[in-house]
C-alpha cells in the first residue's frame, strides 16, 4: 500500500534548505507502516546520498544505499541528504554510537527519519544484546534509557513529529538568517577555519596550538589544509595521529584535493621529497620511546586527543617541538572538556606559551542547526557537571529508574563521568542506567555530585561453565575481570568467585585531593563485604598516577596486557582488593603469580613499558634484605670495579628493596629501566640528559653508591 507524503513535509524540507537546517522527522508505530512512509519520503525527491540503516532494507532500495548500523563508522567523513534510521523492524534496535556517528554525517537540508515502536521504551529492542552479560537475556533487561529518549523526543521543539494514522507534527521555524561573510582563504569554508590553518601553518618552538570545535566545524579539513601547504614547502616528515585513522579521513581528502600532483600510499601521503604520515598512539609512543621519533625540527598535529590518554599527550608535548593538538568538544566519542581540564596543567607547566583557537562556526549546516541541539540532547554530548554546593557531603545510592526520569542530575552525574575518562561514548549512558549488575554511588552536596562511582559485578561461575572458559572453550559475554584472570593469570578460582568491578570513578574538578575517591571505595569496601563477595577489583590503564592512588587504597597488581591497546596507547592493568576470607587467599595468590612473572616480562615482552609504572609494580613484589654477596657485588658496582650487567641480579635486588617508599624517583625507576627492561646506553643518556656513555657510567655508580648507602636499607627496614 503506497503511503501519500504530506505537503507540510515537503514545505518543511525546504524551509530546512532556506535555513540551512537539518530535521529529525520521528515516525512512532508498527514497523512496516513506518517503512512504507520512510520510503515514501525517501522517493518523494531527488536524493543525492540517501541512505537506509537497520537489519535489512525495503526491496525497492539498492544494498549501496544499505547500512547495518554497526558498520556505521564507515561513513565518517562521508556526506548523505537524507538518513533512515530503522529501530522498529524485527531485529532493529537503537544503537546510541551508531545514531551519534551518521548524524554529523547529515548536510543542510537534510531529514534524518528515525523510525521506532509505538511503545518505543517500555522494554529493551534488539541492540540491548550487547549489554547482556552472562548469564542475563537482554529481554530482562530494564529499558529506562530508550524511556528517556522517548520522552525527550516527545518533549523537544526540535522534532518533527509524525504520528501512525495521523498528520505530521512540525516546528515553528524562525525566519531565515543572511549566511556570514566567506573567509579571504579560498580553501576555507569560514573565517574560523581560516585563522586556524594559518595558526597550524606558523606553529612555533615550544608553542603548542589547542583547536577545539563541536562536530562539523572543519577542524579536521583544516589540520589537512594546513598539511597541503606544509607539504607544498618542502616539509619533511610531517606525522599525523588520531585514535583511529577514520579520524583523519577528511584529512587525507584535503590531501587529495588540494595536491593533485601528490599521491597517496596507505597511511602516508608523499609531495616530491615531502611526506606525511599517519601512525596510530601505541605506534607513536613507541617510537618515541625508541628515539625513532621527536626531535629537533619535528612537527606533530594530534587530531581527536581528548580520545588519547594525557600521559600519551604529555610524552608528545616533550618529544616534539612543534605540535598542535585538536579535539571536538562535544562529539560522538572522547571529551574536549576532560581533555582541557586535565591537560591544561601540564601545558602550562611544560609549555607556558601556548595558543587556543575554538572553531565556533559551523560548515556543514548554519548556526541554531535543529539536528544538532536535539541530538546533544539525546546522547547527553553537551553534558557537563555542575559547580560544587556549599553543606557537607552525604554518600547515596542512584536508583537508575529515577535517575532516567530526572534529566538534570542524569546530566551533572554524566558530565561529571565525562569530563574524568579520556573516552566517553553515548553507549556509555545506556550502560549506566541499563547495564545489568550495574550500581551508582555519589557523593553529593546540595547542588549535585562531587563524585561519582559505577560498579558492576562479575564472577560466580558455576565450576564446569569456569573450567570451558579457562581453557577457551567457551567466552561468555561481560565478565571482563574474571575471564581475563582465568584465562591469563590462570586462576580458575576468579570465575566461581564472586568480583565487583569499578567501571568508573570520578571527582570533581574543584574537590580533587580532598579524599573523596578514596572514601567512595571505602564505601564500595563496605558494600562488597556485606554482600559476602571476595574481590574488589578494577582494570585501567597503566600510568604512574593512576597507580598510586590504587595502590594508596590498598589495591594490589594481579595483571598486565602485554601489548599497550592501540586506541591508548597504555598497557591494560588490573588490581584487585579482597573483601572476604576466600578473597585474601585468591588475592595472594594472583599478586604472587604475577611477581613471579614480572621480572621475565620486562625484560621481553613489557620492555617498553613506563619505568614510574615499573617501579610502581616492583615496590609491591616481595622485599628481602640485601645479603652479603649483594653488598659486595653493589659496592664494586659503586666504586666502579665491575661491569654493571655481571651485578645484575644485586642491582635488581637493590631496586626491588629501594622501590618501596621511593615514591616514584625517577632517577630509581631509570636504573630499574636499564636492570630490568635492558634500555641501553644511547636510551639513558638521551632521558637523563647526557651526552655519552662515560657519563652515564658515572650517573650509575652515583645512584647505587647513593642507595646502597642509605640510612633505609643499610638498617634493613625495608625488608621487614
Amino acid at each position: 500500500m503506497s503511503v501519500c507524503v504530506p505537503a507540510a513535509l515537503l514545505t518543511c524540507r525546504w524551509r530546512l534548505t532556506e535555513r540551512r537546517w537539518r530535521g529529525l522527522v520521528w515516525c512512532r508505530g508498527l514497523a512496516a507502516e513506518g517503512r512504507r512512509r520512510a520510503l515514501a519520503l525517501w522517493q518523494a525527491e531527488p536524493l543525492e546520498a540517501p541512505l537506509w540503516v537497520g537489519p535489512a532494507p525495503p526491496e525497492e532500495l539498492a544494498d549501496a544505499a544499505w547500512l547495518p548500523a554497526a558498520k556505521a563508522r564507515t561513513r565518517l567523513g562521508g556526506e548523505h541528504d537524507f538518513i533512515v534510521y530503522d529501530a522498529a523492524s524485527p531485529g532493529a534496535g537503537f544503537d546510541p554510537d551508531a545514531f551519534g556517528a551518521l548524524s554529523g554525517t547529515l548536510r543542510a537540508g537534510g531529514l534524518l527519519v528515525l523510525l521506532t515502536p509505538d511503545d518505543w521504551g517500555r522494554r529493551p529492542d534488539a541492540d540491548y544484546t550487547r549489554l547482556a552479560a552472562h548469564p542475563w537475556r537482554a529481554d530482562a533487561l530494564s529499558a529506562h534509557y530508550l524511556a528517556r529518549l522517548a520522552r525527550v523526543l516527545a518533549e523537544s521543539p526540535e522534532t518533527i513529529r509524525w504520528p501512525a494514522g495521523g498528520p505530521p507534527v512540525l516546528p515553528a521555524w524562525p525566519p531565515a538568517t543572511p549566511p556570514p561573510p566567506a573567509p579571504a582563504d579560498p580553501d576555507c569554508l569560514t573565517r574560523d577555519q581560516a585563522e586556524a590553518v594559518a595558526r597550524l601553518v606558523r606553529l612555533r618552538r615550544r608553542r603548542p596550538l589547542v583547536l577545539t570545535a563541536d562536530r562539523g566545524r572543519g577542524k579536521t579539513a583544516a589540520l589537512g589544509i594546513a598539511c597541503a601547504r606544509l607539504l607544498a614547502r618542502g616539509e619533511s616528515d610531517l606525522l599525523v595521529t588520531a585514535p583511529r585513522p577514520a579520524a583523519v579521513a577528511g584529512l587525507f581528502e584535503r590531501l587529495v584535493a588540494l595536491c593533485p600532483e601528490g599521491r597517496r600510499e596507505g597511511h602516508r601521503f608523499r609531495v616530491g621529497s615531502a611526506t606525511l604520515t599517519f601512525l596510530a598512539p601505541d605506534e607513536l609512543g613507541a617510537r618515541v620511546e625508541r628515539g625513532e621519533a621527536g626531535g629537533a625540527g619535528a612537527r606533530l598535529l594530534v587530531d581527536e586527543a581528548a580520545a588519547i590518554p594525557a600521559g600519551l599527550l604529555g610524552q608528545w608535548l616533550a618529544a616534539f617541538p612543534r605540535i598542535a593538538f585538536a579535539t571536538t568538544v562535544h562529539g560522538y566519542e572522547g571529551a574536549g572538556r576532560g581533555f582541557a581540564l586535565r591537560f591544561r596543567e601540564r601545558l602550562e607547566r611544560l609549555t607556558p606559551e601556548w595558543r587556543e583557537w575554538r572553531l565556533g562556526e559551523p560548515i556543514r549546516w548554519a548556526e541554531q542547526d535543529p539536528l544538532e541541539a536535539l541530538t546533544a540532547r539525546l546522547l547527553m554530548l553537551d553534558a557537563d557537571p555542575v559547580a560544587p554546593g556549599a553543606g557537607p557531603l552525604r554518600w547515596q545510592v542512584a536508583g537508575r529508574a529515577a535517575l532516567g526520569r530526572d534529566e538534570s542530575r542524569l546530566r551533572a552525574l554524566f558530565g561529571l563521568l565525562v569530563q574524568a575518562h579520556y573516552r566517553t561514548t553515548p553507549s556509555d549512558l545506556r550502560r549506566l542506567l541499563d547495564a545489568p549488575g550495574g550500581r551508582i554511588a555519589t557523593l553529593q552536596d546540595d547542588r549535585g555530585p562531587r563524585a561519582v562511582v559505577v560498579t558492576g559485578d562479575e564472577g560466580g561461575f558455576e565450576a564446569g561453565l569456569a573450567e570451558r572458559v579457562a581453557r577457551g572453550e567457551r567466552r561468555p559475554r561481560g565478565h571482563l575481570l574474571a575471564q581475563s584472570l582465568a584465562a591469563h593469570a590462570g586462576e580458575r578460582a576468579a570465575l566461581t568467585a564472586r568480583l565487583r568491578r569499578v567501571l568508573r570513578i570520578a571527582v570533581h574538578p574543584a574537590a580533587r585531593r580532598q579524599g573523596l575517591g578514596a572514601r567512595l571505595l571505602e564505601a564500595e569496601r563496605q558494600r562488597a563485604r556485606a554482600a559476602g563477595l571476595d574481590l574488589l577489583g578494577a582494570s585501567f590503564g597503566a600510568e604512574p598516577g593512576l597507580l598510586a592512588f590504587w595502590q594508596a587504597q590498598g589495591f594490589r597488581a594481579v595483571r598486565l596486557g602485554l601489548t599497550r591497546e592501540a586506541a591508548t596507547g597504555e598497557h591494560a592493568l588490573m588490581v584487585v582488593q579482597a573483601t572476604s576470607e576466600g578473597g585474601e587467599g585468591l588475592a595472594r595468590r594472583l599478586a604472587r603469580r604475577f611477581q613471579r612473572q614480572l621480572p621475565a616480562l620486562l625484560a621481553f615482552e613489557l620492555a617498553d613499558l613506563d619505568p614510574g609504572v615499573v617501579l610502581a609494580l616492583l615496590a609491591e613484589g616481595e622485599r628481602k634484605p640485601l645479603c652479603d654477596e649483594d653488598r659486595v657485588d653493589l659496592d664494586d658496582v659503586a666504586h666502579g670495579h665491575r661491569e654493571p650487567a655481571l651485578a645484575r641480579p644485586a642491582l635488581q635486588a637493590l631496586i626491588r628493596l629501594a622501590a618501596t617508599g621511593a615514591g616514584g624517583d625517577p632517577e630509581l625507576g631509570l636504573l630499574a629501566a636499564w636492570a630490568f627492561q635492558g634500555r641501553d646506553e644511547a636510551w639513558l643518556a638521551s632521558q637523563l640528559g647526557l651526552t655519552g656513555s662515560r657519563q652515564v657510567a658515572a650517573w650509575r655508580r652515583r645512584t647505587v653508591a647513593a642507595w646502597l648507602s642509605s640510612s633505609r636499607l643499610s638498617s634493613g627496614e625495608a625488608g621487614r
